[in-house]
């Protein structure tokens, strides 16, 4: 921890791509220690330095963005949670969903993350870190395939100079204020020192798995009794949908779902600690309906996009590839391919299964005639 900080106070954050313009400060970091033990640091940096920092981390190490000044952080409120717990107690096979999940196409998902990752030669995608141009291909890309569904798409830009959150909106045929979201990131992390950062499993796989649904629910002209929003995130959109007040039924996040360890079943992590219990419940019963193929447990492994969520009081949970911790070798690594020991589409596909059906379980739906 000692010599990461005095090599980290000494970087230049500096833009990697030659051909655009820097992104970020090229002055020396302001970079300052609040606290420090022996496996955490509480650093202050320029908030457009923030966002890059994971650049400079060691592998293992994330970073979780904090405001500068005291911010509120909301229970999930029991009321909320009442939508749920009367889908648990419900619930029940359908027929219905079975027969949309099960078509869920794995040929297509293996071209999908291709052209995420660049394996295809076609997209010409080196990497997709917030800041580079192969993200903002990504996200014109993934918001063109979504839209093909019937959905309503955007790209919303947290932060000048970093790729958009692509947010794909279905609009119910019953009037609805709340909304269910499922989503995952689609930008990627490489090796340290290197511009390749192909993001097969991390997270690759869970933005595959939004593309898969999608195109489920236009192929079968699915229509929802709630709002409904895919969301590939690059960023954050949390925020925004606390200033607007908006009701969240529920969120489930899609974070790392195709690789399999030697040896090991295919499996269904689910939070240990951070989310909703009601809603990780929700999802694990789930399975048991529809993807009987996969082991379920708990994983300890942090962080995705659902803690901001649930740290703003919205119901969530998130979808991981294993219980337990991380084990995939190419964990932010420039090999973090689709073509490799352990990518399993197989998984991929039995854990996309569930976050469909815990969509259409939740959110109620219909069949356009």
């Amino acid at each position: 921890m000692d010599d990461f900080v005095k090599r980290f106070g000494r970087i230049r954050m500096e833009g990697r791509e030659t051909s655009q313009e820097p992104l970020l400060s090229s002055s020396p970091l302001a970079f300052g220690v609040l606290y420090q033990s022996s496996d955490a640091l509480l650093v202050s940096v320029p908030r457009e330095d923030a966002y890059s920092l994971d650049l400079v981390l060691p592998r293992f190490w994330k970073s979780t963005i904090l405001p500068s000044s005291p911010t509120t952080y909301f229970p999930v409120p029991y009321e909320d949670v009442e939508p749920i717990r009367k889908v648990l107690e419900k619930l029940r096979f359908n027929p219905d969903i079975a027969a949309s999940v099960n078509i869920l196409d794995i040929e297509q998902m293996k071209s999908d993350v291709r052209f995420l990752t660049g394996e295809d030669d076609e997209s010409g995608i080196e990497s997709r870190h917030s800041f580079t141009s192969g993200a903002r291909v990504a996200a014109e890309w993934i918001k063109m395939r979504i839209e093909e569904s019937g959905a309503e798409c955007e790209l919303w830009s947290f932060m000048d100079g970093f790729s958009p959150d692509v947010i794909c909106r279905y609009k119910p045929v019953v009037p609805s204020d709340t909304r269910v979201i499922i989503s995952a990131h689609y930008d990627s992390r490489g090796s340290f020192g290197r511009t390749r950062a192909p993001g097969g499993d991390d997270d690759g796989s869970g933005t595959t798995s939004l593309l898969a649904i999608a195109r489920v629910i236009g192929r079968k002209g699915i229509k929802f009794h709630t709002n409904v929003e895919l969301i590939a995130f690059s960023g954050e959109e949390q925020g925004k949908l606390k200033e607007e007040g908006e009701k969240v039924a529920q969120v489930v996040q899609a974070d790392m779902l195709a690789y399999r360890a030697p040896d090991e079943p295919l499996q269904l992590g689910l939070p240990e600690t951070i989310g909703t219990p009601e809603a990780t419940q929700l999802v694990a019963n789930i399975s048991g309906l529809y993807s009987r193929e996969l082991t379920v447990g708990y994983t300890a492994a942090c962080c995705s996009d659902h803690q901001s969520f649930y740290d703003l009081g919205y119901p969530g949970t998130q979808v991981f590839e294993r219980a337990g911790p991380i084990a995939d070798p190419m964990y932010h690594n420039s090999g973090d391919l689709s073509e490799r020991p352990g990518f399993s589409f197989d998984q991929l596909y039995g854990i996309s299964k569930v976050q469909f059906a815990t969509l259409l379980h939740v959110a109620g739906f219909e069949f356009s005639s």
